[in-house]
């Protein structure tokens, strides 16, 4: 057996074994050390995995080109691998352990030969935190590794700690030959593993990200009562310092982003606000000694999708991403600089798209599409340190209290602005009934409506109804829940515009949720939850023509019965495990809506 910088036994035998069956030239274990990362860029550089931006106006920058097939989320070659089919649930593609092992272990024989083998220990959240886990992952893609190396802590210090406990979930990934047909992201929650073959996208292949912070972790936060959520994590300042912070769930492309990092807008900003950035897309949740829910983000950057990001948009990320970035699937411009649709800027006259290929404005395909300059879901990873509005909380062992949940979607019709549960278990309704228009992160048809409880279909590694009923016993060990909220930035009037200008304006529903956790406003009982009196949104410096805001928060009842058979069909598939208390309340919302 090879001998490794490691005490620990059980590490050393798995890198072993799986070596014997990858068959790497070579083997590297990451240290964390900048002087690795420079001689892995460099590396990157001169095979073409990596191509270096403007180093004056993009310092430490460089892009990234996946295979045009392996541009997104896989969910279709995405795999829980339980003993019991059940376990996975209907939310889930299923294959047995054995099976599965068996089927990757042909693609994965002799994948890494020619290669190296790189060993990456990696912490998702601050390293001995009684919230983090410890990963290991195998890869044979430098482009994974520096990427890992801004999306998580990595390196010596983690290895140290894991001396300490051999606990950690054991990642394989290799590109292989990047063939769709023999592509496989598979997880054994009973095992504590994740393979991942065939690809070299972010989502399928960064395993500290969805395969490990959610489909993983959600397993083990059951089984050990806390909460593994896909949720950003934000802080509220108000005038007097304190802080007060909310987690919120999204699906992918819904605006996590944008409000995780907003600042305020011009009418709101005399009253001195500051927004704190703890996280934009997970959330690791436990109930601590004084009853209430606090909250960590395991990560350390952002993996966040590019087409749309500007200074009207996210004046933040847009400082956050000037340096330090890996680019992928993005537009590359003459001078070295990148581009993508809805960038600030002109529209270049020219550069090379995503593709490789030569890009002008108005270029047309076969079928008369307009072929655009970066992929739809093209991205950024970036280091959280440098948002201007990085919280100095993100490093706490101890996390963050969290004063609201808040869930939303993308619907052009149905739900108000902004609404509050009636209770804990009324909210877990909420969350569970999610739904929203389908994104370019997501593989299938754009715009269709998806239904996405806890923008966490895609991510529960096992039977969401089992999910849905951990959520209404966690509500129970807690002494002082938080509130539960939905939001809707994306209703539209008769026109087909948007009601609501979104983005920094969305603060103005941020402070009455904040005065609802406090009990400072009333709110209207409606037959889905309280909305706000009008006049208790502060619309200050924002100009609305009269009677837009009561459409906004209008509950149009004869809509809201036609979801209900949206709402029957979808909990009709956990057929008896879902919660008899989903059911109640469904019944409830049903008899509410019946009343004049």
């Amino acid at each position: 057996m090879k001998k490794f910088p490691t005490t620990n036994k059980k590490l050393a035998e798995w890198v072993n074994k799986m070596a014997k069956l990858c068959q790497p030239d070579d083997i590297v274990w990451i240290d964390g050390t900048v002087e690795q990362r420079k001689q892995l860029e460099k590396e990157a550089l001169s095979t073409g995995e990596l191509i270096e931006l403007n180093q004056d106006k993009l310092p430490g920058c460089f892009l990234h080109r996946t295979a045009p097939d392996d541009v997104a989320r896989t969910e279709h070659l995405t795999f829980i691998c339980t003993k019991i089919k059940h376990d996975a649930g209907p939310n889930n593609n299923w294959m047995s352990p054995a099976a599965a092992y068996a089927k990757a272990r042909v693609i994965f024989k002799g994948s890494m030969s020619g290669r190296t083998m790189y060993v990456i220990p990696f912490s998702m959240g601050p390293v001995g935190s009684s919230f983090s886990k410890i990963g290991v992952e195998l890869t044979d893609s430098r482009y994974v590794v520096l990427n890992m190396n801004i999306m998580t802590r990595i390196g010596n210090e983690v290895l140290r700690q894991l001396e300490k406990d051999d606990h950690f979930t054991k990642c394989l990934h290799s590109k292989a030959d990047l063939n769709i047909s023999r592509r496989l992201i598979l997880h054994f929650p009973e095992d504590n593993t994740i393979w991942s073959v065939g690809s070299g996208y972010g989502g399928n292949v960064l395993l500290g990200k969805k395969c490990l912070s959610l489909r993983i972790a959600s397993f083990l936060a059951k089984k050990e009562k806390w909460l593994a959520e896909h949720m950003l994590i934000m802080g509220i300042e108000e005038p007097n310092g304190h802080i007060e912070y909310i987690a919120a769930a999204f699906p992918s492309a819904c605006g996590k982003t944008n409000l995780s990092m907003l600042l305020p807008p011009e009418g709101l900003r005399v009253k001195g606000y500051r927004i704190w950035t703890v996280g934009d897309d997970i959330a690791w949740m436990r109930v601590d000694s004084d009853g209430s829910l606090w909250a960590v983000n395991p990560e350390t950057g952002f993996f966040g999708v590019a087409p749309g990001t500007n200074s009207s948009t996210n004046p933040n990320m847009v400082e956050t991403i000037k340096k330090n970035t890996i680019y992928t699937n993005v537009l590359l411009k003459k001078d070295g600089t990148v581009w993508w649709e809805g960038a600030d800027g002109e529209v270049p006259n020219e550069g090379i798209d995503w593709l490789g290929r030569p890009w002008k404005p108005g270029l047309i395909d076969g079928q008369g599409n307009i072929i655009k300059g970066a992929n739809s879901n093209s991205r950024f990873t970036a280091p959280i340190v440098n948002c201007p509005g990085a919280s100095y909380r993100i490093d706490q062992h101890h996390g963050v209290p969290i004063s609201a949940i808040i869930f939303g979607g993308k619907r052009a019709h149905l739900a108000p602005l902004v609404y509050e549960s009636f209770n804990w278990q009324h909210g877990v309704f909420v969350g569970a009934t999610m739904a929203s228009k389908r994104t370019a992160a997501q593989v299938g048809k754009l715009g269709e409506v998806r239904r996405d409880p806890m923008a966490m279909f895609p991510f529960c590694g096992y039977n969401m109804a089992y999910y849905f009923a951990h959520w209404l016993d966690m509500g129970k060990r807690m002494q002082k829940a938080p509130k539960i909220f939905h939001v809707n930035w994306f209703r539209r009037g008769s026109d087909g515009k948007f009601l609501w200008p979104g983005f920094s304006e969305n603060l103005r529903v941020l402070e009455w949720i904040l005065q609802r956790c406090s009990n400072k406003v009333g709110a209207v009982e409606t037959a889905i939850g309280y909305v706000p009196y009008p006049a208790d949104i502060d619309l200050t410096g924002l100009q609305l023509d009269p009677g837009i805001l009561e459409k906004l928060l209008e509950v149009r009842k004869q809509e809201w019965r036609e979801e209900l058979k949206g709402i029957k069909g979808f909990f009709k598939q956990f057929h008896k495990d879902l919660p008899r208390e989903l059911w109640d309340e469904f019944e409830l919302l049903q008899k509410r809506l019946k009343e004049k």
